[in-house]
């Protein structure tokens, strides 16, 4: 793969193309920057932008503005080579905290492992209704430690609004749902995206991660997809690159909080 050139249709298909990820959202371009606007339990903030050091501070601040008038907490998603250099200082002197860097991973979707190898006793089922929902959340809450109800009404307003747009899977061990994740399939693009792993902290370590990205990967291939992309944490890069993912950037979340 051509990674620079790959970067390059990534950041033109996903950011500067993106479309709105539910009901109720709207994807905008306001100058140099291309941001989405939702519901409180959605995803608010910035997708891409192409900032240079004169006008960096004016677009963050025009930013923060646009999201406090809509009374919404948001993330600037800053992607390693986003410009300018110095833009994630300028973020935290605005007001924004920097949370874990993670890196941006992608495959060939029909490169990968196809097999799940699961567990024995371990079945997968697909998310297709409020109760596949809920097991989500709980394997979520369970791994996570926090509320994941908001992501639960996402999956919920996309299961409903765009169907053919998100495939989700939990993994079900003697009926108790223990790993759980989700594909996000943007119309018109080459990328699949893997978003929402999860697996209980007692079946972490049996393959279960490995199995998902296998399951989700054929999905994406047998609906047309060419590529695979993942925001991986530094505990599932290696697993990542050893299933063949090459990293293209690195990403971070910069959050702001509304006081």
């Amino acid at each position: 793969m051509d990674l620079t050139a790959l970067r390059l249709q990534h950041d033109r298909q996903l950011r500067l193309g993106a479309r709105p990820d539910g009901p109720g959202a709207r994807v905008e371009r306001d100058g140099l920057v291309v941001r989405q606007t939702g519901p409180a339990h959605g995803w608010n903030g910035i997708l891409w932008s192409g900032l240079g050091r004169d006008d960096a501070d004016a677009a963050i601040a025009a930013q923060i503005r646009h999201f406090r008038a809509a009374g919404r907490s948001f993330e600037w998603k800053l992607y390693g080579h986003d410009g300018p250099a110095d833009l994630p200082a300028r973020l935290l002197a605005a007001g924004f905290t920097a949370e874990e860097q993670e890196s941006l991973m992608v495959a060939e979707a029909t490169a990968l492992p196809s097999h799940e190898g699961l567990p024995e006793g371990v079945e997968l089922r697909a998310v297709t209704d409020e109760a596949g929902v809920r097991m989500v959340v709980e394997v979520h809450d369970r791994a996570f430690g926090t509320d994941s109800s908001h992501l639960g009404r996402r999956l919920l307003d996309q299961l409903a609004d765009a169907p053919g747009t998100v495939a989700a899977v939990v993994a079900l061990a003697e009926g108790v749902p223990v790993s759980a994740a989700r594909l996000d399939l943007p119309r018109d693009t080459d990328f699949a995206g893997l978003y929402g792993g999860g697996t209980v902290e007692a079946w972490r370590g049996r393959g279960l991660y490995r199995a998902l990205v296998a399951h989700r990967a054929r999905i994406a291939a047998e609906r047309g997809y060419r590529y695979v992309q993942v925001d991986a944490a530094p505990t599932s890069r290696p697993i990542l690159a050893r299933l063949g993912f090459a990293e293209l950037t690195t990403t971070t979340p910069y959050q702001y909080e509304l006081s």
